[in-house]
């Protein structure tokens, strides 16, 4: 296979800088001459030249040293081999030769201190000066060197100082290695000083003007180094040189070729360091900014001209800003103080969409909600009596917020779908910004702002300006949560939903964009307590909602607004059962509803029925409802005939989500009140044949029928129908979906291992245990004894090994928890099943040896629960009692196995808490305990018998508390070893 010439030459560098690597590495004398003879060959080959480059580039300080040696080979010795080509690369091949530098100096002795001193000694005097003479004569770079070099002497000084700073800022300062770099850097901060300043004070022809460029860009380096590496040990005295110099570096920003590299240079050390930058220096920014230059590098932004200069100019404009926040705000009715806050408010004014075409808006955001908190701040710092300067800093925002309002209107379709994901992306975190920012200033203005926003959404309307509409809303929405008072909601929202707001959406005739109609249907959903206080206005939203469903883009949030309004507003709903179910027919006779959506409107009459006062009210209306699932289910049994079974599952999985949906909102609310004098309804009370069977026999057809037409083997059919019969657990008086423990036992036990998802199935039968134990429910021992026998099969399947299905073992060993304390004579004084239960018992305990983490877990649960002492009859007591004595020591040794090296690290808390529990319950604990830790089949040979005997002293006399936990980790650490401390 050939190889491309650049692939071949990368490993052939690639094998160059191994062969370096293992130079530096302890061998042998033989094999180090081998490989320094290999690497001379190399160094004085045509290659040398690109191998001193590409080892220059390396993350290895050794490997860049030994690119430098190259380097120095390849000048003294083959200069003239260098190609015209790359010889007039004249900046690139004395930046590498800069770098090769900067590698001796990180690799000779500290001798080399003053080392951009020597450079700029040797450039002035043409060539190398004797370092030891050059510190005997007391060198004064300032009127014998700096000032005799000419610029490109200069601009190789620069480019020497800022290689230097890069190089030593990639190495530790903590490390006692590298530390003295960072100490002899420092010896070159002055000799840096005098060259920027003779820099700076050039003439500025046009070839001056890269060196000055270059110049700023250094400084700035190693201010940002010199904050990180000498501020904390050192002081600020050491950063005094540096400062000195920032306000040489001003007259650039009034120069255009420097502009852009002077502005973000500045732009960095405000925003990093502001409190660094002298006084001078913030005067001359000042003056900059409020002056013609930056006037006409705003007009460009206003314009959207967004040129280099003008995106310079916003990023100094906002760095200054949140660093003068508070004089800013202070000072805001002053001449100066009114030209800076227009400015910062004009990075507004483009027209041009968020993040699509405005990209300076964003983070002008920032800076206003800044401005926004401190106003807060202060108004909550100051006493009743506002400071003078107040009025005119919060009108700022108001202004603010008008603009943002403008930049928060949605584009046309035909714009937005042009967008890319991550212009969309950009607008809509614009929009959140702004929500942000409108939260904060309601804060200040209150109730002004929701009347100035109801004012704009009435106005919008009146022209029919829907996407002006939508941005109203939007804002409207946004402070659901900041209004606290609701009368002062009410005045606006009075205003707005009494208008034409819902009659002009649902006009059939004006065509509404679909953002206008989702952001609408989003506030209904974020002020239903409003529909709740004022049912006059119920009807025409609901109307709205209707028509809105209809819109596949906004069918989603209007369901959900629908199942919300009529879950919160179901007693005023009432008298509208039947016009709300003729809505639903009219949708489901057009095909218009999703099934997402469909499930949600049935929960949403469900949740109307159920507040119907009448029994026989309440029946018909269900019959009804009932009807269009029952269209589904005939749908699915009738494509599945012809084999169409995509569309059949579809139809059969939505029937079988609306029943599920409608059996969760015809349940009571939470919040209606307990009547603490009404007596529990018995079983027999509960199960009896009554009213609604009817309406339950339809249902459970129904899911039969489906089971039927898409085959039991469907894993979404048995899960569903688990959810539906699920839904009347908590149920405590008769009900169309309190199905009587006969169906659920039998629907249980006709399951087997082949079932998909059996889980939910085990599951749903503990639930149904759980909800019999509650108080003022009776209990369900007849139902308790058929789902232990299945349990037992199910385990007889399994081979006893929780291997051969991890989730359904996981399952049956929950199922099994859900007995724990209530069922436990069932579970256990039945001489019939005494077998089957010792075989359990081992199949926890095979379950807590087993790899798989779903049966452990759950075992370790079910002894943890069987290890806590219970208020049981002493029949079942000395039962539990036998059967602990019996496998107890079993468990334990699992257990401690499990906490001695087999468990991982997340699951030792699980361990800790059945360990916890016996302690603390079992007599025999601790002899159970030493023997486990004793034992041959014990995990690990990493702790002596001394350790083990001080784990068990410590266990026993925490007795259970939680501190158990540490002690069990540590001992966990200690058996698997330190190697396996973060690692398992």
């Amino acid at each position: 296979m050939s190889t491309h010439p650049e692939e071949a030459d990368a490993l052939f560098f690639s094998s160059i800088e191994k062969l370096v690597q293992r130079l530096y590495q302890p061998a042998s004398p033989q094999e180090v001459s081998q490989i320094e003879t290999c690497l001379q060959e190399l160094q004085r080959s045509d290659k040398g030249w690109n191998m001193a480059d590409v080892l220059l580039a390396s993350e290895d300080a050794n490997v860049r040293f030994f690119g430098a040696l190259t380097f120095t080979v390849k000048i003294n010795c083959n200069w003239d081999s260098l190609k015209e080509a790359e010889y007039n690369e004249g900046p690139l091949v004395v930046k590498k030769l800069c770098t090769a530098l900067v590698a001796y100096f990180l690799r000779s002795s500290a001798s080399w201190e003053r080392c951009l001193l020597h450079l700029i000694c040797s450039l002035s005097e043409g060539e190398p000066v004797n370092y030891d003479s050059m510190m005997a004569e007391h060198y004064d770079v300032a009127s014998r060197v700096v000032t005799s070099l000419e610029a490109p002497q200069l601009m190789t000084a620069i480019w020497f100082a800022t290689t230097l700073v890069e190089e030593v800022g990639r190495t530790s300062s903590e490390s006692r290695l590298t530390h003295q770099y960072h100490d002899r850097l420092q010896n070159n901060l002055g000799d840096f000083a005098q060259l920027l300043r003779t820099i700076m004070t050039l003439p500025k022809p046009e070839s001056n003007k890269t060196l000055v460029e270059e110049s700023i860009k250094c400084l700035q380096i190693w201010v940002v180094y010199g904050h990180g590496a000498w501020d904390d040990r050192s002081g600020q005295m050491q950063l005094t040189p540096l400062r000195a110099l920032i306000p040489y570096t001003a007259p650039a920003l009034w120069d255009q070729d420097l502009f852009e590299a002077a502005a973000d240079s500045w732009t960095e050390l405000l925003g990093t360091f502001g409190q660094f930058f002298p006084p001078e220096s913030m005067e001359h920014l000042e003056t900059f900014l409020t002056g013609p230059n930056a006037q006409d590098l705003l007009s460009l932004i206003v314009k959207g001209d967004y040129e280099p200069d003008a995106r310079a100019y916003s990023r100094l404009l906002l760095a200054y800003g949140e660093a003068k926040l508070t004089d800013l705000a202070r000072q805001s009715h002053t001449a100066k103080g009114i030209i800076l806050i227009d400015s910062l408010m004009q990075l507004l004014a483009y027209d041009g969409y968020a993040g699509a075409e405005d990209d300076i808006c964003t983070p002008a955001m920032e800076f206003w909600q800044a401005y926004a908190e401190f106003l807060i701040d202060e108004e909550h710092e100051t006493d009743d009596q506002m400071e003078p300067w107040v009025g005119s800093a919060r009108q700022y925002l108001l202004r603010v917020l008008e603009r943002c309002w403008s930049k928060i209107r949605m584009p046309s379709e035909d714009i937005y779908t042009q967008w890319t994901s991550e212009a969309k992306g950009d607008f809509k975190v614009f929009r959140i910004d702004v929500v942000d920012l409108l939260q904060s200033v309601y804060t200040l203005f209150g109730a002004s702002i929701l009347n100035n926003l109801s004012n704009l959404a009435l106005d919008a309307l009146q022209r029919q300006m829907w996407l002006h509409l939508e941005a109203t809303l939007f804002c409207l929405n946004a402070l659901a949560d900041s209004i606290s008072d609701e009368d002062i909601a009410d005045a606006t929202l009075l205003t707005l939903f009494g208008s034409e707001l819902f009659a002009a959406m649902t006009n059939g005739a004006i065509d509404v964009p679909s953002k206008t109609q989702q952001t609408a249907v989003s506030l209904i959903i974020s002020f239903a307590s409003f529909f709740q206080r004022h049912p006059q206005f119920l009807l025409s939203m609901l109307n709205f909602l209707f028509v809105a469903i209809r819109t596949s883009a906004v069918a989603a949030v209007a369901a959900k607004a629908i199942l919300s309004t009529a879950d919160s507003c179901r007693n005023a709903l009432v008298p509208e059962i039947d016009a709300l179910l003729e809505q639903v027919h009219n949708l489901l006779l057009a095909e218009e509803l999703e099934s997402a959506s469909q499930e949600k409107i049935f929960g949403a009459i469900a949740a109307v029925i159920q507040a119907v006062p009448s029994e026989e009210q309440k029946i018909w209306s269900l019959s009804k409802l009932l009807a269009f699932v029952e269209r589904d289910v005939q749908t699915c049994e009738e494509f599945a005939e012809y084999q169409a079974l995509a569309v059949a599952e579809e139809k059969g999985l939505c029937a079988l989500r609306c029943l599920v949906s409608i059996g969760k909102y015809l349940r009571e609310p939470d919040d209606i009140p307990i009547d603490l004098e009404s007596k529990p309804v018995s079983q027999d009370e509960l199960y009896v044949a009554t009213i609604w069977t009817t309406s339950q026999d339809r249902m459970v057809n129904d899911m039969a029928k489906i089971a039927g037409a898409l085959g039991t083997e469907n894993g979404d059919v048995v899960e569903l129908t688990c959810q539906v019969i699920r839904t009347g657990f908590r149920e405590s008086f008769p009900g169309p979906f309190v199905f009587s423990p006969r169906f659920v036992e039998d629907y249980v036990i006709s399951t087997s291992l082949r079932n998909p998802r059996l889980e939910f199935v085990l599951d749903m039968a503990g639930a149904m245990l759980s909800a019999h134990t509650r108080a003022g429910t009776t209990r369900i021992d007849l139902s308790a004894t058929r789902f232990l026998v299945h349990l037992f099969q199910l385990i007889a399947e399994m081979e006893y090994n929780p291997t051969n299905e991890p989730e359904v073992s996981s399952s049956c060993i929950d199922l099994a928890s859900k007995y724990i304390p209530h069922y436990l004579h069932v579970f256990l004084l039945n001489p019939e099943y005494r077998k089957h239960v010792m075989d359990f018992m081992l199949f926890t305990i095979r379950s807590m040896q087993c790899q798989e983490i779903m049966p452990r877990r759950s075992a370790a649960l079910l002894w943890t629960e069987l290890f806590i002492r219970y208020d049981v009859k002493a029949d079942t007591q000395l039962a539990l009692h036998k059967i602990l004595e019996q496998y107890g020591p079993l468990a334990t040794q699992a257990i401690i196995n499990n906490i001695g090296g087999d468990a991982v690290r997340s699951e030792l808390e699980n361990w800790a808490n059945p360990l916890r529990q016996m302690v603390s319950t079992q007599i025999r604990s601790k002899q159970w305990i030493k023997d486990a830790l004793f034992s041959d089949t014990f995990p690990s040979s990493k702790v002596a018998d001394a350790e083990k005997k001080q784990f068990l002293e410590q266990v026993m006399h925490l007795r259970g508390s939680k501190k158990t936990v540490q002690i069990v980790k540590d001992f966990w650490m200690a058996c698997r070893g330190t190697s396996f401390a973060y690692t398992s």
